[in-house]
C-alpha cells in the first residue's frame, strides 16, 4: 500500500477470524490454530486507543511463548501486539491464551 504495511501469514491460537463479521470470534472444535486475516498496519500519530471493541494481541515468533528476557523486558520470542476487533471485553481473550503466531512447530 502507499501508506503502512501488509502482514499475512500469521496463525491465530485461542480464537479465529470470523471474515463474514470482520472480527474475532469463539474457536470451532478441534481448531487448535486457524489463519489470520491480512492486516494493515498503518502508521498515526499521537493515536489514542480505542476504549473498548479491540483486543490486543500479541504477536510471539513461536508457539513456545517464553524466551529469554531482553534488555526491554520483553521475551525474545515477543514480535509486537496489535488491535483486532472484537465484540466481547479484552479479559475473554487473555483468559483463553488468544494470541498471533508467526511459525508453527509442524
Amino acid at each position: 500500500p502507499n501508506v503502512g504495511c501488509y502482514i499475512h501469514g500469521l496463525f491465530l491460537e485461542g480464537a479465529r477470524w470470523d471474515a463474514a463479521a470482520g472480527k474475532l470470534a469463539e474457536s470451532r472444535p478441534k481448531e487448535l490454530y486457524t489463519d489470520m486475516a491480512v492486516i494493515w498496519l498503518m502508521p498515526v500519530a499521537n493515536r489514542k486507543p480505542p476504549e473498548s471493541g479491540s483486543y490486543l494481541c500479541p504477536i510471539y515468533k513461536t508457539l513456545t511463548r517464553a524466551g529469554t528476557l531482553s534488555t526491554t523486558g520483553h521475551s525474545t520470542n515477543y514480535v509486537i501486539a496489535v488491535e483486532i476487533p472484537t465484540d466481547k471485553p479484552e479479559k475473554h481473550w487473555i483468559k483463553r491464551g488468544t494470541a498471533l503466531i508467526c511459525a508453527l512447530d509442524f
